[in-house]
């Protein structure tokens, strides 16, 4: 059996937004409406539909497996856009980015609190 994981949906107190920052530092193509959302598309079909909330909102986290490439370009975009950034979930370590695993890491927030992270190898994979 073959399962893949197809898309999701993010709420956000304005959907545009959200997936505009997303889009944006991540360097991905313009989000697109699709039905009521607004629809961030990545490798393999995935997608991410931002929808906006009618009530509070709970952060959630999203991690994004990336090129060593691709992380400097995102790594860049986030320093430029003055975005708080750490290497840790705990928020412990401001202004760095992890080494585990051999990869590099980072955490930011997202315009609603959800914490999105970037990274160069899975967790747990062991050094390259």
């Amino acid at each position: 059996m073959t399962v893949s994981f197809n898309h999701t949906i993010v709420y956000a107190t304005d959907k545009r937004r959200s997936a505009e920052f997303l889009a944006k530092v991540f360097g991905l193509p313009k989000p697109q409406a699709v039905w009521s959302f607004v629809t961030v598309p990545f490798d393999h079909g995935v997608a991410l539909d931002f929808a906006t909330a009618s009530r509070p909102i709970s952060p959630q986290h999203y991690a994004f497996l990336v090129s060593e490439e691709d992380f400097d370009g995102i790594f860049a975009r986030i320093q430029a856009e003055e975005i708080p950034y750490w290497a840790d979930p705990a928020r412990s370590r401001p202004q760095q980015i992890n080494h585990n695993d051999g990869g590099r890491g980072v955490y930011f927030a997202d315009p609603d609190g959800h914490f999105l992270e970037a990274i160069t190898r899975p967790y747990g994979s062991g050094a390259a």
